[in-house]
């Protein structure tokens, strides 16, 4: 419901007939749900022509961009890379920089906004031609930056902003698998069918017989008998965690104080730490421990270069991204109250929230209502802070957290990416054992 109000707020970029026509045929929902639905489609379409610019066909086209026009050589170090070989990395660049400046200066905007009766609600939920213009001005200065030390510097803030949203992904991931739970475990325990307990122990089945699977094949593919020590070490002891963690999930004492945590939510989480350890020794500089290894800087092969770019990691990457940022967008209640002691994650679910149709009520036929008249649905800073991180993240997923001025011959493969994916993998787990540890730690808190 929520997606077809966004699209007639969409509409209405093409004009009042457009959008009256488009909202004529909508359902009636929430503002607060259409709004974060539009910031949404934003980023997701900055995302597309930001992979649009690494398709191969482009790069003749993109060599005779101003910041490409002017220089030759991109990298002032012992290495050289001519822009033949990185005008697309550099060009998503520099479309990620203007969406994460337009979301954090929206954050800044938004601080401390109450009600939808702030002045600066407008802003907020309107103006979308005037967004989407200023969005698309920005991206066309942008290629006039001239290179020189640009890349590699927001190379660094996009280091550390995708890592940031790295964590509040786990937070996401998390609180999904709970709320799966809780609901299905509560459809159970209301009609006592055995339709929904099959269901709950296939989808547990099915979460640990893919992780087991893939464990197998990283032992196959990624480690050898007399080498690659390190990868045994991230598969064996991610694989270690799990199990503990899964042990942990259905303690008496857990149990006890959250009758409905389960298997479920540990296979979801187990099978998330899987896939963060593969991405990470999929980006091992080693070569003989990394099968998907493509030389790619030292080579001036453009069809390579944009191979690399869109590899089976990076795309499972952006599948998994893009569903927590929908998710985010779409959750009207959450459990992320066991994570970060807080309810200003997600959309706080109550009757202020919730807000009703007045005009639907007096018989006119809005089709979108305001209903954050009293309280906002939603941290408003909070929100623009994470689809700022965000973009970084897309931006360092689709140029493989790429570094321009690196010294490694490879474009996919470097320590840092490693790491970040390694220890987030720790943190995952450590976020899933804190909610479970959490009413058990703090009895006299309430975490319902």
């Amino acid at each position: 419901m929520g997606l077809v109000c966004s699209t007639a707020q969409l509409a209405c970029l093409c004009g009042s007939t457009a959008c009256s026509f488009c909202c004529s045929q909508c359902p009636s929902c929430r503002n607060s749900t259409s709004t974060r639905i539009m910031y949404a489609l934003l980023l997701l379409l900055g995302t597309i022509a930001a992979c649009i610019t690494l398709a191969p066909g482009l790069q003749n086209a993109l060599k005779k961009v101003p910041f490409c026009a002017n220089s030759s050589n991109y990298v002032p170090s012992e290495v050289t890379l001519d822009c033949q070989s990185a005008v697309g990395y550099l060009a998503v660049y520099r479309i990620c920089f203007i969406l994460a400046l337009y979301f954090f200066l929206m954050s800044i905007i938004m601080i401390r906004v109450k009600s939808s009766r702030d002045p600066r609600a407008p802003i907020q939920n309107g103006f979308w031609a005037i967004k989407y213009l200023l969005i698309i001005g920005g991206i066309i200065g942008a290629f006039f930056i001239p290179e020189r030390s640009f890349g590699s510097t927001w190379m660094y803030f996009g280091m550390l902003g995708g890592f940031l949203f790295i964590i509040i992904q786990l937070i996401l991931i998390v609180d999904f698998a709970h709320s799966w739970a809780d609901a299905w475990v509560g459809n159970y325990e209301e009609t006592e069918s055995k339709g929904w307990y099959a269901a709950l122990l296939s989808a547990t089945f099915f979460n640990y017989a893919v992780a087991v699977g893939a464990v197998t094949a990283l032992f196959i593919y990624y480690t050898h008998a007399d080498s690659c020590d390190e990868n045994k070490f991230f598969i064996s002891f991610n694989l270690i965690l799990c199990v503990i963690t899964s042990i942990i999930s259905i303690l008496p004492t857990v149990q006890e104080h959250q009758p409905r945590s389960g298997l479920l939510q540990s296979s979801v989480v187990t099978l998330y730490v899987v896939y963060l350890t593969w991405s990470g020794i999929s980006n091992s500089p080693v070569r003989e421990c990394n099968p998907g290894f493509i030389p790619g800087l030292s080579s001036h092969d453009v069809a390579t270069q944009n191979r690399v770019a869109f590899d089976k990691e990076s795309i499972i990457g952006l599948i998994i991204w893009f569903s927590c940022v929908l998710y985010s967008s779409l959750r009207t209640a959450s459990k992320s109250s066991k994570i970060t002691m807080s309810e200003n994650v997600l959309v706080q679910d109550n009757g202020a929230v919730e807000g009703r149709n007045p005009d639907a009520e007096s018989g006119n036929d809005a089709k979108v209502w305001d209903n954050e008249e009293e309280k906002v649905a939603y941290n408003w800073s909070f929100f623009h802070l994470m689809f700022a991180l965000a973009t970084l993240y897309v931006m360092m997923t689709l140029t493989n957290w790429y570094k321009p001025n690196s010294t490694l011959d490879t474009l996919n493969a470097n320590n840092a990416s490693m790491w970040v994916k390694i220890i987030s993998s720790w943190m995952c787990l450590g976020l899933y054992v804190w909610s479970l540890l959490a009413p058990v730690i703090f009895p006299n808190r309430d975490f319902s």
